[in-house]
């Protein structure tokens, strides 16, 4: 759109300067010649005011270039620091994974309450999980009460922390599993 302004201005001035010569050697009036500089004038202003506003735009849009090749990389690092980790600890997801299972099992949870509570430990909201599932924000809401009750945990974050909270630890500090941990 800018180019365009800025042509038409351009495009006024010129068929105002090629006017001008022509009414000089016809011996136009003053008035007339007057009016058609300042018909000039507006589009040489106008056409200046265009081109500024158009290479500030380009300046612009050349930063927003940098900056998505920057960010682009940034992501590409980091999602390659994602698959080196995955690939690293990918016996331990799977051993973790297995272990939440077991632990979903001997509470005894439905597989709809089983997949709730792994959405849950995945940071979904109620509503997430509800879209996930397919079913109403109330339902996934029930089971995940459900899940807590047979669990004997208060809520969310402690699931989370029932799985998680030793993984949090430094390997000397981390606490022996009891009787009371695997029976609950």
């Amino acid at each position: 759109m800018l180019v365009v302004t800025l042509v038409a201005f351009l495009a006024t001035a010129a068929l105002a300067a090629v006017d001008i010569l022509s009414d000089l050697g016809e011996g136009a009036t003053g008035a007339h010649v007057l009016t058609e500089t300042g018909i000039l004038a507006a589009g040489l202003v106008g056409a200046g005011f265009a081109a500024r506003r158009l290479v500030s735009t380009l300046g612009r849009a050349r930063v927003a270039v940098r900056e998505a090749h920057f960010l682009a990389g940034q992501l590409e690092a980091r999602s390659e620091e994602a698959a080196r980790w995955r690939k690293q600890a990918s016996d331990l997801i799977a051993g973790l994974g297995v272990a939440i299972d077991e632990q979903f099992e001997r509470w005894k949870l439905s597989p709809a309450e089983k997949e709730v509570g792994l959405l849950l430990l995945k940071g979904l909201s109620h509503r997430e999980v509800a879209d996930v599932r397919s079913v109403s924000e109330d339902t996934a809401r029930q089971q995940a009460r459900a899940l807590y009750r047979k669990a004997g945990l208060s809520g969310r974050h402690d699931l989370a922390a029932f799985f998680l909270e030793d993984l949090m630890l430094p390997a000397d500090i981390v606490r022996p599993v009891t009787s009371e941990d695997v029976n609950s």
